[in-house]
């Protein structure tokens, strides 16, 4: 066995939701024995010492007392995590001549180590597999567990191994292993069912109905009502009526759980629409991302999909105004000393909140026991400046006794489904922009060439404008959903009846705070 002393690796280091290329370079030299790494790691990054010599050793091989030096470059870069603990083993062994140098070129390695030689799986294999593609390398090694969600990622051959045996040997041609091989198509057709269906909700049609608004249109909902009432059960089925993702939402959204550590091993991609309901104790930088080393947050973690509040007032306050960037935007941005991060955003937020403290404000059944000022100190828990942002306000009373006991036969989500799917077909053709999806994402522009009002919703809608006293944001949110219930209708134009429907689902518009 030869001597080479010096090796070099391919690797990839997470930066936000993508990944960049790493070189680990290793060098063997005589002196007193020692093992450094160096190039900006982490303490997970330094601890991986010594999980290397004891899975080299556990694995037949032995490490010779001399100076060992590894460089992770680009040297300005942090690098974090565990996953350089295989590219850094493959690397000394390069280095020690147990694997030929030309065995690993344009291979790119991950893999967390067990002090037995195990490989276990890692964060971020889906964009360390499209960093693999985009820089034309020929292969891609991963944990078992993580090869599913990186085999989706056309022109390259990933391999899972689950001992660095497995990988020694392979790299080496002693072993052979097949790449793994995905089936979009199936994936699709056997992860895109849903456990939950609105056929399964009694009553609420007025509610049912605003959602469905909400899902052709994209807009933000907000729900006022009683416990009990069903807005926690209506919030859950909304993504069901929500259009199909398309590959490129299903990558974005893989890509962000993959980072976060979120996809569940052996996931090979995400097809359902997330749907995300953190506890209203949840921090800001819980919900919208953060921390020293910049993590994605709640908003991040529903891209493309749904955001649901339950019992909005009780949200911490400055974790609730840290949401009106997001939403206007359909991004974050996350600036520390050393990095400023980007991570997507663009999710429906749904909110749920009791009218009152008690929660029976205005329920004919029960008696509420609030004062009229502990009512408003509640509900001026949430600013103007965020309660603007939801196009949609609806009141959810308590289910009637004999919609409960009702045997008819309910619409279900694939009825409504395909209604959703023709409004948001027109609104495609209509805006075909870059970056506007529904007619929520709307701008003043897009308002002002797509949704001309005719007299009679001109006359209905300055009497509503005057009578509530409207802020110039719910009057673009009402032109907004207006145009959406259009859509519904297959009408090219907004008729009075759309802007009449509109108005209604601005209950907390229609008297001070709803009261």
């Amino acid at each position: 066995m030869g001597r080479v002393n010096y090796s070099k690796v391919l690797s990839s280091a997470l930066c936000g939701v993508d990944a960049l290329f790493v070189e680990v370079e290793t060098d063997i030299a005589n002196g007193l024995p020692s093992f450094t790494i160096v190039g900006l790691p982490d303490g997970a990054v330094k601890e991986s010492k010594e999980r290397i010599r004891s899975a080299i050793h556990n694995t037949g091989y032995s490490i010779p007392p001399k100076r060992i030096t590894v460089n992770l470059a680009p040297a300005h870069i942090k690098k974090e995590g565990s996953a350089f603990d295989l590219p850094i083993c493959i690397g000394i062994l390069a280095a020690l001549g147990v694997i030929g140098p030309g065995h690993i070129d344009g291979v790119v390695l991950l893999g967390e180590l067990s002090l037995d030689g195990i490989i276990k799986p890692v964060k971020g294999a889906l964009p360390a597999a499209i960093m693999t593609a985009g820089m034309n390398f020929e292969s891609l090694i991963v944990p078992k567990g993580n090869g599913a969600e990186a085999a989706i990622v056309e022109g390259i051959r990933v391999y899972e191994a689950g001992h660095l045996s497995e990988i020694v040997s392979l790299l080496r041609g002693e072993l052979s292993i097949k790449p793994v091989n995905v089936s979009l198509d199936k994936l699709y057709m056997n992860l895109s069912v849903y456990d939950v269906d609105f056929d399964e909700v009694k009553g609420q049609e007025h509610a049912k109905r605003a959602l469905e608004i909400a899902a052709a249109g994209g807009h933000n909902v907000l729900m006022v009502g009683p416990p009990g009432s069903g807005k926690t059960m209506l919030a859950m089925r909304l993504p069901t009526i929500l259009p199909r993702m398309t590959f490129k939402e299903a990558i974005e959204t893989t890509k962000i759980h993959s980072v976060s550590g979120m996809l569940v091993p052996g996931t090979a991609i995400i097809t359902k629409r997330p749907f995300r309901s953190p506890h209203h104790t949840i921090s800001d930088v819980g919900l919208v991302g953060g921390t020293q080393q910049p993590k994605p947050g709640e908003v991040s973690l529903s891209h493309n999909g749904v955001l649901f509040l339950d019992e909005l007032p009780e949200f911490r306050r400055n974790a609730l105004e840290a949401l009106r960037q997001p939403l206007e935007d359909g991004y974050v941005t996350i600036s520390r000393a050393q990095q400023t991060l980007t991570f997507p955003s663009r999710f429906m937020l749904i909110c749920a909140m009791n009218p009152c403290p008690c929660g029976y404000y205005g329920d004919p059944h029960h008696q509420c026991t609030c004062t009229v000022s502990s009512i408003m100190k509640y509900r001026a828990r949430i600013s103007g400046p965020l309660l603007d942002r939801f196009d949609i306000q609806i009141d959810v009373p308590a289910v009637r006794f004999t919609d409960m006991i009702r045997d008819g036969v309910q619409e279900s989500s694939h009825d409504i489904l395909r209604r959703v799917e023709k409004a948001r077909t027109m609104q495609h053709e209509r805006l075909r922009g870059p970056k506007i999806f529904s007619n929520a994402q709307m701008t003043s522009r897009h308002i002002k060439k797509f949704c001309k009002l005719d007299e009679a919703s001109v006359s209905l809608l300055s009497s509503a404008i005057e009578r509530l006293g409207l802020s110039a944001r719910a009057y673009t949110r009402i032109i907004k959903v207006a145009r959406t219930i259009a859509d519904l209708d297959s009408i090219p134009d907004i008729k009075a009846h759309h802007v009449a429907e509109a108005i209604q689902y601005r209950s907390l518009d229609r008297t001070p705070m709803g009261l």
